[in-house]
Formats: C-alpha cells, sequence, structure tokens
C-alpha cells in the first residue's frame, strides 16, 4: 500500500515514516500543503495522511480542493487536539477519519489500517484483463494455470497498466506513477522493467500485451 503523509513537522515525519515503512508502507512524505495537493494530484495514492496546519496551504483547504477535482483516496487528517472545529470542518470537506495530536503511533496505525479496508470495499482485491489476473493483496500475476508473485516495481507497474487498461501512458507519467514524484531513475528503467512483464505475460501464455507507440507510450492491450 502506498501513502502520501503530509506534515512539516520534519522530526515527527521520521518518525512516523520510519515506523509505517517498518510496517511494510510505501511513504511519500512532503512538508506543506503545495507539495501535499501536487503529489497527491500526480501518483496513485491507496491513502493520505494530512496535517492541517501546514505552510503554503493548510490541510482543510488541500482537502477540499482534492474532494472537489474528485479525488476519493482515503483521507486522515492530523489536528490539533483542542481544535475541534477543524476536526468537524475535516469530516464536512470529505475526510474519511481524524487522529489528535498528540497520538501513540498504535492509534495511528490503527487508524490508516481502518481508513484502507475501508478503501478495499470499493476496490476490488482482483484486477482482470483478457486471461491474466493481478491479486491486489498476495502481488500474484497469474493465468492458464500459472502464477509469478511480482517484485514491487514490477507489480506497481503491472497494476498501473491494469488500472489503465486502453489507455496510453507516457514514460514520464509512469516514471512518477510508479517510482515517484521525485524519483532520480532514468527513462529507460520504464523499458526495462516493461520488458521484465512482458517475459512474465510471454510465459503465461496471455492474451494480452503492452504495446507501444513511437512518442506516445505504452498502452495494456488484448490481442485480437
Amino acid at each position: 500500500m502506498k501513502l502520501l503523509y503530509a506534515e512539516d513537522e520534519v522530526s515527527l515525519s521520521e518518525a512516523v515514516v520510519d515506523v509505517l515503512k517498518y510496517h511494510k508502507y510505501i511513504v511519500d512524505a512532503v512538508y506543506n500543503g503545495e507539495d501535499a495537493l501536487l503529489y497527491a494530484q500526480s501518483v496513485q495514492y491507496d491513502g493520505i495522511i494530512l496535517d492541517i496546519m501546514m505552510p503554503k496551504m493548510d490541510g482543510l483547504e488541500v482537502l477540499q480542493r482534492l474532494r472537489s477535482s474528485g479525488c476519493k483516496t482515503p483521507i486522515l487528517l492530523l489536528t490539533a487536539r483542542s481544535e475541534v472545529e477543524d476536526q468537524i470542518q475535516g469530516l464536512d470537506l470529505g475526510a474519511d477519519d481524524y487522529i489528535a495530536k498528540p497520538f501513540s503511533m498504535n492509534l495511528l496505525l490503527a487508524r490508516v489500517r481502518a481508513m484502507l479496508r475501508r478503501r478495499e470495499e470499493f476496490t476490488p482485491n482482483i484486477l482482470r484483463c483478457g486471461n491474466i489476473s493481478l491479486n491486489q493483496r498476495s502481488y500474484e500475476l497469474s493465468g492458464n494455470g500459472r502464477a509469478f508473485v511480482l517484485p514491487k516495481l514490477e507489480y506497481r507497474l503491472m497494476e498501473l497498466f491494469m488500472l489503465n487498461q486502453g489507455i496510453y501512458l507516457s514514460t514520464e507519467e509512469i516514471l512518477v506513477k510508479v517510482w515517484g514524484y521525485d524519483t532520480e531513475a532514468e527513462p529507460g528503467s520504464v523499458w526495462v522493467y516493461i520488458s521484465y512483464l512482458r517475459k512474465r505475460l510471454s510465459a503465461l501464455n496471455a492474451d494480452i500485451m503492452i504495446a507501444a507507440k513511437r512518442n506516445v507510450g505504452y498502452m495494456l492491450e488484448v490481442l485480437q
């Protein structure tokens, strides 16, 4: 599961990110509201943890803009313990839950798990295209009685294609959505990982392929 964590207290952010990563979450950390909005609009996240009091743009405005643009990603707000009005306003604007500062790490983890469970109620665990399926829980790519457990980047790339079937994705889009907005990976990395997936699809006798179009990008399509 990939999370965005927006918090301007750097020491707290580092501590929370360490705990989340220890519990197998993938985390992008940002430290102001403008970056939070930019990342949330550029990268596909499973959940967002959003502090209300941030520089450049406060968390409530980020929340409002995301919901106004149609973003349905679950959002957990971090609020000051005494700011009940912020908590009410946040829920009214579309937040899924809130947690008051200071908080215990165990409570934060429990709230994150609850937030992601609610997301899973609306997201299928199995993505399908042609005779191939991708299990979002086990990371298994399977078809015709065979299966591979995909490494992290291969899984995220295949998931991206499965969720955008029939749509060309540029190399730049793929880099941002799979490797992250601030990645240092080179464009050639996209081609390398697509070649890995093509070999796996071939081994599964898939009736789908990752097509390439010069100067446009890559697309998952069913073979005719």
